[in-house]
């Protein structure tokens, strides 16, 4: 029995929409990544880009458990003195809240350029709104998935 590495012709890749209202980030994320690797398929190969393309919708009503959204992102502008820091709250009732799910995405993803490729494949919108009727995208219920994966607003 020879081990399988698909080639570029066996790569199939669909579109996956996916609700994160109401959904924990964490988890969220974390089913994200596994369907941007494409680790869900029989045919996973780790050298290839074999994941689907995934739309999030709603990724301003992602919810946050115990005291996540206090965190802080750090980055720094690379002058003397420059870090800088904003919570995830901030983040969210700011302009772009959908910036929370893209971060916890890529870092469930690993740090090289196959996983730089695969973020391209992501798309997260804040509103309810998506511009990708056209690709018929299957819709992903993650809610159904387990019930911890929503939690209700406390």
């Amino acid at each position: 029995m020879k081990t399988f590495s698909a080639t570029p012709a066996d790569i199939d890749k669909k579109w996956i929409l996916i609700d994160a209202e109401g959904v924990v980030l964490g988890r969220l994320a974390s089913i994200v990544a596994m369907r941007l690797r494409g680790k869900h398929k029989p045919s996973f190969t780790p050298h290839m880009d074999m994941g689907d393309n995934v739309i999030v919708i709603n990724a301003d009503k992602v919810q946050l458990t115990g005291n996540k959204r206090q965190e802080n992102y750090y980055w720094h502008t690379g002058h003397p003195g420059g870090i800088k820091s904003r919570t995830k709250q901030q983040i969210l009732e700011g302009a772009h809240p959908e910036r929370v799910v893209q971060k916890a995405v890529q870092r469930m993803l690993p740090g090289n350029r196959l996983s730089r490729k695969q973020m391209t494949n992501l798309r997260v919108y804040a509103g309810n709104e998506h511009p990708h009727e056209a690709q018929s995208p299957e819709v992903l219920d993650v809610k159904s998935m387990n019930s911890k994966n929503t939690r209700t607003a406390k």
